[in-house]
C-alpha cells in the first residue's frame, strides 16, 4: 500500500488526533499571497500532467474526500485545485440530504455508486462521513434510516467506524488511492464569512439560516470530527487537517499533498511490445507516404 505523504497536518494513525491541537491559521513563514497563488498554479499544472498518465495507465483511481463545517471553503477549494484538470478524467459529487431511495440502502451505498473509475480522480464534497458527523450530532436523523433492532448509539458509531475502515481498505486493495481532507476553519472565521454572505448581495445565495443554527452545536461537531478522524485515519486512507482560515494557503496545501501523493504512485504511460512497435512503424511510413 502507498505510504501517506508526510505533513504537519497529517492526522496520526494511533487514534490520538485532537482537533484543538491542529492550527486553523497558516504558518508564520508562509509565502506572500501572490506567491501562494503562483505555487498553486504550478501544482495544478503538475497535477494535470500526472492525471494524463493516471488516465492512460488505467490501473489506479484517486478518491479525494472533503469534509468541513459550513463556510470552510470546500466548494472553492475543489474548484481552485481541480480547475486545470481535464474534465474527462475528473468526477465531482456533492452529497446532501439523502433521498428516499438512498435511505432504502445501507449508509455506504450512495457513495459507492459514485466511486471513481480506474484512471480518474473522484471528488466527494461531503461523503459517507456525514453518517458519523451530522447524524451523530443530530441522532434523530436515524429515525428515517429504517435500521433493524433496538438502537444502541455507542455500538452504532463503533460499527460505522469499522464499516468505514473496512470499506476504505477494500478500495485501496483494489487500486483506489484515498486522501481525506478536513478543512479546519475557526468558529470566529466562520462568523466573519457568514457576515460577508449577509452583507454582500452577490453572496446572499450562499447564506442559509440552517448554517447559523448549526453553530449552536459547534463543540458537538468538533467532538464528532475528532473521534471520526481518530477512528479512521490510517496509513492507507489518511486524514489531513488543513488550516482553513487562509483560503489561498489552504488550497495550496491541499494541492501539494495531492501532487506529492501522485508522484509517489510511480505512474507510467503504457508501453507496447516490439511486434506492436514494428507494426506502428509500418503504418507510420504508409501514412507518411500517402498521396
Amino acid at each position: 500500500m502507498l505510504e501517506a505523504v508526510s505533513s504537519p497536518y497529517l492526522a496520526p494513525f494511533d487514534g490520538s488526533f485532537k482537533c484543538a491541537e491542529m492550527p486553523t491559521v497558516s504558518p508564520d513563514n508562509v509565502l506572500e499571497k501572490k506567491e501562494v497563488k503562483k505555487r498553486l498554479k504550478k501544482l495544478v499544472d503538475e497535477m494535470d500532467k500526472l492525471q494524463h498518465i493516471l488516465y492512460a495507465e488505467d490501473k489506479y483511481s484517486i478518491l479525494l474526500i472533503f469534509q468541513a463545517v459550513d463556510a470552510a471553503g470546500k466548494d472553492s477549494t475543489i474548484r481552485a485545485v481541480m480547475s486545470g484538470i481535464n474534465p474527462a478524467g475528473c468526477q465531482v459529487f456533492s452529497f446532501k440530504q439523502p433521498s428516499t431511495r438512498e435511505l432504502d440502502h445501507d449508509f455506504l451505498w450512495r457513495t459507492t455508486c459514485n466511486l471513481p473509475e480506474r484512471g480518474r480522480i473522484g471528488i466527494f464534497n461531503r461523503s459517507y462521513y456525514e453518517e458519523v458527523l451530522i447524524v451523530r450530532v443530530h441522532p434523530d436523523f436515524l429515525k428515517s434510516q429504517k435500521l433493524p433492532g433496538k438502537l444502541n448509539l455507542r455500538e452504532l458509531w463503533k460499527d460505522r467506524y469499522e464499516s468505514i475502515r473496512n470499506h476504505e481498505k477494500h478500495l485501496v486493495q483494489n487500486g483506489t488511492i484515498i486522501l481525506k481532507f478536513w478543512l479546519n476553519v475557526s468558529k470566529e472565521e466562520q462568523r466573519k464569512r457568514f457576515l460577508s454572505r449577509l452583507k454582500e448581495p452577490h453572496k446572499n445565495y450562499k447564506f442559509s439560516m440552517a448554517d447559523v443554527h448549526e453553530r449552536n452545536f459547534w463543540m458537538d461537531y468538533m467532538r464528532a470530527y475528532e473521534e471520526a478522524i481518530s477512528e479512521t485515519s490510517r496509513p492507507w486512507a489518511p486524514w489531513y487537517a488543513i488550516p482553513a482560515d487562509d483560503k489561498p494557503y489552504m488550497r495550496m496545501a491541499v494541492a501539494d499533498i495531492i501532487v506529492k501523493t501522485m508522484n509517489k504512485m510511480d505512474l507510467k504511460y503504457p508501453t507496447v511490445g516490439s511486434k506492436e512497435r514494428a507494426k506502428f512503424k509500418e503504418i507510420y511510413n504508409k501514412l507518411k507516404n500517402e498521396k
